[in-house]
């Protein structure tokens, strides 16, 4: 076993460390989310957290971890009325693999047992070790949606309750939930984030003295482990014990009226969603009073538990980032102070004086220069006279859901129709080599008839290798969906753009909330870019298209054909997922020779491997060519205009209901 890192001797990172020791402190804040890229000792920091949380007092033989003091008469392995004075242990961190089994998280029957005693019994999960102490995940934002949702539920209840193969369990699981992620791989469920209690950002420190002692420190730890945790251990014992005071003082802190009024008003100013970022503030703040060895809250308290407390919370645009304005914060506390006066340290930390402070502009990112309507459409190379500049996007909207046909077998998600390890259970079949879920009535069917010819005598059943069944389950798989988007002259010449962005920024939404992969292409002037390849950030893709710039020739025939490469590279990645083609054009082909042929036989590549294809119609004006109708016929996809992807248009259900009746 490795020495782990010592907490005190990771360089930098305040915000984390803080933010950590606060929950140590007072677990009841209810954990941290902890955001940065990639290489920023995230998991270091959260891993070293263990060796400063006191111990925790268990009952001998629970495998629940209940307390002496108050075991839960729930419990599977009580009751615990004799157990008496129990028996201390160090608190534990318990790791969720983010490929870990719904299984291997609530725990399931212990199979062997049923099958070879004939006895229900409960093999308990990680939600039960992790009572008491910290649930820990990497990369968080990658955690499979039925994770995500047991997770939920424990969190909510603070218990977890298993109910199925005949078995039905309820156990105490309250535990301090930690997540690290890096936000370029995608951003968290609404409902998962505001489960955590304090979110920080982290990111490599651009002075050169911090980044030598990080780099000093590191290679010191590798060289001698045992040697350099020895070196930190007076600073980690003095840690400790303060951890210990302030939790003997934390009941001791007082919460006054002024600093209450102060929350509710910075809540308020903020617009968060429900009461939770009052409760977790008020308990933050305590938190950092106990911290510093006082028992009254002040205005600074305040101020800080604000910004570990709400950034995740404030309501904001799907795509923009967790953040807070703090002139905004000063002044919302500055305001809120001088209602009832008497909070110790008046303005702890806020603004001086106001002056003409000038108000944040909320509106969509400035554009600079007004679209020219005329497209360009003779120019033939990016940055000519013909280039325009960006157009701003469409107020998003809800669209309907574009989805592959077929049953995949890809990762988990919320878009098509799939073969997964979780879902609903639609039937049983031999296992096709290692048995991962087990359909134990199909199992016992199939070894039943062979009992007397296998000499049973006994409760057990005898059961072989034969016998064993899978259960098959059918739920939904996340996609790559690949943007193919238009930005010529023709698509700006009728100031299409903005209607253009705002129907992609829909779909990128649609994609979030599905889980899918995306990419974006894009084609105008002489050729095709990969403007973003296939990722799980749909942020850098909503990014990406909104500071896309539009002018020149139309070369359909060149975004095709990089799509077609981009799509087979992503194969050679990952063959499982499968791919969704979404072209947003108006169907014209004006560049390179040849263009409309070219772009038909590039067209009927994607038709020929069963690639599954969408073409939005960007077509406008009282005469239409039908272009965009044409390349969907040519990919084997199908054509919906600007105004049938939207979920409530009446032309996109009459649409659907023709094409269901032919």
């Amino acid at each position: 076993m490795t020495t782990p890192f010592p907490f005190t001797a990771v360089v930098g990172q305040d915000d984390l460390r803080l933010a950590l020791l606060l929950n140590a402190v007072s677990p009841s804040v209810g954990g941290v989310l902890v955001r940065g890229e990639k290489g920023t000792a995230k998991s270091t920091a959260v891993r070293a957290l263990t060796t400063l949380l006191p111990e925790v007092s268990v009952v001998p033989g629970c495998r629940f971890s209940c307390d002496p003091a108050s075991p839960d008469p729930g419990c599977p392995d009580g009751p615990h009325e004799g157990a008496g004075g129990g028996a201390s242990r160090p608190a534990r961190m318990v790791e969720l693999p983010v490929g870990a089994s719904e299984d291997r998280l609530v725990g399931a029957l212990d199979i062997e047992r049923a099958l070879a005693e004939g006895v229900k019994a409960f093999e308990p999960g990680l939600l039960a070790a992790a009572h008491r102490g910290i649930l820990y995940v990497d990369e968080v934002n990658l955690l499979h949606d039925h994770l995500v949702d047991l997770l939920l539920d424990a969190a909510a209840m603070g218990a977890s309750y298993v109910e199925r193969e005949g078995v039905s369990v309820r156990h105490a699981a309250r535990f301090l939930l930690v997540g690290t992620m890096n936000p370029e791989e995608g951003e968290l469920r609404p409902q998962l984030l505001d489960r955590f209690g304090l979110t920080v950002e982290v990111s490599a420190s651009r002075e050169p003295d911090q980044r030598v002692e990080v780099v000093r420190r590191r290679l010191a730890y590798d060289d001698d482990p045992a040697g350099f945790a020895a070196r930190w251990a007076d600073e980690e014992a003095a840690v400790r014990r303060r951890i210990v005071a302030a939790r003997e003082l934390l009941p001791s802190v007082r919460l006054g009226d002024g600093a209450l009024r102060q929350i509710a008003a910075t809540c308020a100013a903020f617009e968060v969603d429900g009461m939770r970022a009052d409760i977790v503030m008020a308990r933050t703040a305590t938190a950092l009073a106990a911290w510093a060895g006082r028992t009254e809250v002040l205005a600074e308290d305040v101020r800080q538990a604000a910004l570990l407390a709400l950034p995740h919370r404030r309501r904001r645009n799907p795509f923009d980032a967790p953040g807070l304005d703090e002139d905004k914060l000063d002044e919302t506390l500055e305001e809120s102070s001088g209602d009832d006066g008497p909070d110790p340290d008046g303005d702890g930390g806020g603004p001086g004086g106001g002056g003409g402070q000038p108000g944040p502009d909320e509106g969509p990112a400035g554009d600079g220069a007004g679209a020219q309507p005329e497209g360009g459409e003779g120019e033939p190379a990016p940055g000519g006279a013909g280039e325009q500049s960006s157009a701003p996007a469409a107020e998003p909207f809800r669209t309907k859901v574009l989805s592959v046909p077929g049953i995949g077998e890809g990762a988990a998600g919320r878009r098509s129709r799939a073969r997964t390890e979780h879902g609903r259970t639609t039937g049983a079949r031999r296992p096709q080599g290692t048995l991962t879920k087990l359909h134990l009535a199909a199992t016992v069917r199939a070894a039943a008839p062979h009992q007397r010819a296998r000499g049973r005598s006994g409760r057990g059943l005898v059961v072989r290798r034969d016998d064993l069944r899978q259960a098959t389950r059918e739920g939904r798989e996340g996609n790559l969906v690949l943007f193919v988007v238009d930005a010529s002259g023709s698509m700006a010449a009728r100031q299409r753009m903005g209607a253009v962005k705002g129907a992609v920024l829909s779909l990128l939404l649609d994609a979030y909330q599905r889980r899918d992969k995306v990419g974006l292409v894009t084609f105008r002037g002489s050729a095709a870019d990969v403007a973003l390849p296939p990722t799980s950030s749909v942020d850098a893709a909503a990014a990406r298209l909104e500071s896309l710039p539009t002018g020149g020739r139309t070369p359909l025939a060149a975004g095709l054909l990089k799509a077609h490469d981009v799509l087979r590279v992503e194969r050679l990645r990952d063959p499982a997922r499968r791919a969704l083609v979404v072209v947003v054009t108006d169907g014209r082909a004006t560049g390179g020779p040849e263009p409309v042929a070219l772009a038909s036989r590039a067209a009927r590549l994607f038709a020929a491997e069963g690639v599954a294809s969408v073409v939005v119609d960007c077509e406008s004006g009282p005469v239409r060519l039908g272009l965009a109708g044409r390349l969907a016929g040519e990919l084997g996809g199908t054509a919906v205009t600007l105004d049938e992807l939207r979920a409530d248009s009446i032309a996109g259900l009459v649409k659907d209901v023709q094409r269901r009746a032919a």
